[in-house]
């Protein structure tokens, strides 16, 4: 059944909207000790975008590498490694954050185009 709604195919608007979803739901760091070179909602970003583009960790981290422009929306120092991305997954699931991705799926179909 066709959707009324158009989904985005940019990969920079939904890291637009995947960083602002992850902005409004999630604490900036998972712990006061941890080495806070990536937020969690830059982390909840690269996962959407990994997700989006049905790549594995390391594709999607390849792919942060061979697009500087989604690393300056992001607002990236560097370019994780694939395990950050994946370890970070597996914490916010454990946490409960797992739904995060039909909020953002709902608001990227708002964004269109």
């Amino acid at each position: 059944m066709p959707t009324s709604r158009s989904m985005t195919k940019s990969r920079l608007a939904l890291a637009k909207e995947a960083l602002a979803v992850g902005e409004e739901a999630l604490p900036l760091y998972g712990s006061s000790r941890s080495r806070h070179d990536f937020t969690l909602p830059q982390l909840f970003a690269i996962m959407a975008l990994r997700q989006f583009s049905k790549e594995d960790y390391r594709g999607a981290v390849q792919m942060l590498e061979d697009m500087p422009a989604l690393v300056q929306v992001l607002h990236l120092k560097k370019v994780p490694h694939y395990t950050t991305v994946q370890k970070a997954q597996e914490r916010l699931e454990k946490k409960g954050f797992g739904d995060l991705s039909s909020t953002l799926s709902l608001r990227v179909r708002s964004v269109g185009g």
